[in-house]
């Protein structure tokens, strides 16, 4: 016997589940098509012009703060909350390349193979970067 209930979802609301990962990437496309940092209300409103049925609130303000959390969403205070834009390119692979470099046992090991996997050309713009005090602080 099939029961409904919390813990017990029905036939029905199984269908309408996402795979993992679809609404954060439509999230992104939607903050991406916009090209102006929008409010989860904003984002909402828009998911939902895209698709059939309607998002709760909380579960777009759930997933803007994972990707933010990530690292693939710019956030700034609108009003009491915030608006959210995605983070270019240059930015996420910097933050990834932190990331690693943070995440290793061995810092010096870690950056010193970085380095040597250089081509020429990048290890040469490094090099103009770091003569130009870019140092990082």
């Amino acid at each position: 016997m099939h029961q409904k209930g919390p813990g017990h979802p029905s036939a029905e609301h199984l269908e309408l589940r996402r795979p993992s990962g679809s609404l954060e990437a439509e999230v992104l496309a939607v903050l991406r098509a916009a090209g102006t940092p929008l409010t989860p209300g904003q984002v909402r409103e828009r998911l939902d012009a895209r698709q059939r049925g309607e998002l709760a609130y909380s579960t777009v303000v759930t997933i803007v703060s994972r990707l933010h959390a990530k690292g693939l969403l710019a956030r700034e205070r609108a009003g009491r909350g915030f608006a959210y834009t995605p983070v270019d390119d240059a930015s996420l692979a910097a933050g990834q390349m932190n990331r690693a470099l943070d995440g290793g046992p061995d810092h010096d090991a870690v950056l010193t193979r970085f380095v040597s996997g250089l081509s020429g050309r990048d290890a040469r713009l490094l090099r103009e970067l770091l003569d130009a005090g870019g140092d990082g602080g």
